[in-house]
């Protein structure tokens, strides 16, 4: 009778191929963990122990290949389902425990992020643990894990942001990820959420406007400490998600928000998600910044619905062209903001200290962008609906940014 290794090996190349029923058949042995009708009494237990195994090696072969624990859990989760999802947090939780040495405080706090831990099952006994917890079958149970393993083992190499744990790959780079202890920062998390919580379109407006010009000051201060220190910061890198539906729209609202906080931005359509490059003070802002005005495109985009000749009726081409006009007139004003707050910070420290600075930090993050991706492209997005995109920029135009009353010229034409 063939181990158990080989019966998971089997399973695993049959749910790749294309062949469904063969796919069926080597499931079927690994139900009873053995060859046809005879299985061995223990057959269920050794092929779960070496299943958690072959999990936990695969899962170490992607780290030194760029992928973080969040990155895996995100990519699991939208092409196989939440189920699927959250049985390989259970294994990075195994993983975890793995480890020879300690972890990078970021590592711990991605899997936090996760719920993922370690529930007291023996390696034998961690499938039947998560069947229980999930209310599920033994057979559903090893279909998610072979069908796991098996979108494990084709997964590309990523840009190496940040060094995995126990090895190399990227330079020691800061990023954000948690409380950043800066006080400015918590402070802007306490106004987005509140412009993201209230239902008074006034106050959101108000919060958000507040927001952004705290996060454009202390950027500015940020690079001017970081310019005299001893062991400054250097480009590093996040990862946003941008799944479907409006994927593109999406996209571009990262570029948008990236561009303005200097950074850069590439997005991975395949792969789900958009990598921001550039130095922690701006990625954070960037993700405050993206996740905020995200909803509240969404909010307007709603809204809009509901407004178009009186009826809430959802087409997909209203919707595109609304959230690449706000992601595109966002950015406007963004960028807007910025070089204001720049024009204040160089009379406050003088042009020739602060210039200086800012075309030296853009000048390391656009080197980090072209050693991590030599061969991007720019790909141009379209938009087919006219009514949406004039929606879109209104609703960009009405969220306040900067403090200051919403601009009135509206943005000319398709992009």
């Amino acid at each position: 009778m063939p181990d158990a290794d080989a019966l998971i090996t089997a399973a695993v190349a049959a749910v790749r191929g294309t062949d469904v029923r063969d796919a069926e058949r080597k499931l079927d042995r690994l139900v009873v963990g053995g060859d046809g009708g005879r299985p061995t009494p223990d057959g269920p237990a050794t092929v779960d122990a070496a299943l958690l195994g072959r999990l936990v090696a695969a899962l170490g072969r992607l780290w030194p290949r760029g992928w973080q624990p969040a990155d895996v859990a995100r990519i699991v989760t939208r092409r196989l389902g939440a189920r699927p999802g959250r049985l390989v947090a259970e294994a990075l939780a195994a993983d975890r425990a793995a480890q020879p040495g300690p972890v990078p405080p970021w590592w711990d706090d991605q899997l936090t992020g996760l719920d993922a831990r370690v529930h007291g099952d023996d390696d034998a006994g961690w499938l039947s643990g998560w069947t229980t917890r999930e209310g599920t079958d033994r057979i559903t149970a090893l279909r998610d894990a072979i069908e796991v393993l098996a979108l494990l083992a084709g997964l590309p190499p990523v840009a190496v942001l940040r060094p995995p744990p126990g090895g190399v790959g990227g330079p020691a780079t800061t990023a954000p990820g948690g409380p950043s202890g800066s006080r400015v920062l918590d402070r802007v998390r306490a106004l987005l959420a509140k412009a993201e919580s209230t239902t008074f379109p006034a106050e959101a407006e108000a919060f958000t406007g507040k927001a952004q010009e705290l996060i454009a000051r202390h950027s500015l201060e940020r690079a001017l400490v970081e310019a005299t220190a001893a062991h400054p910061d250097r480009p590093g890198g996040v990862r946003i998600s941008t799944d479907a539906p409006y994927a593109g729209a999406k996209a571009l609202l990262v570029q948008e928000v990236a561009a303005a906080n200097r950074c850069e931005s590439v997005w991975s359509d395949d792969l789900g998600f958009a990598t921001v490059l550039g130095f922690p003070a701006d990625l954070e802002a960037v993700e405050l910044l993206h996740t905020s005005l995200l909803v509240q495109a969404t909010a307007a985009m709603l809204r809009g619905r509901r407004e178009r000749q009186g009826s809430g009726r959802r087409t997909k081409a209203y919707d595109e062209a609304f959230l690449h006009a706000f992601a595109r007139r966002i950015g406007e004003r963004l960028r807007t903001a910025t070089d204001e707050a720049n024009r204040q910070a160089a009379e406050a420290a003088g042009p020739e200290r602060l210039l200086p600075v800012l075309a030296a930090r853009s000048g390391a993050v656009r080197e980090r962008m072209d050693t991590l991706f030599p061969g991007v492209t720019r790909a141009r997005l379209t938009v087919r609906d006219a009514e949406g995109w004039q929606s879109g920029t209104s609703a960009a135009d009405r969220a306040l940014l900067a403090g200051t009353a919403p601009p009135t010229r509206s943005l000319p034409g398709r992009r």
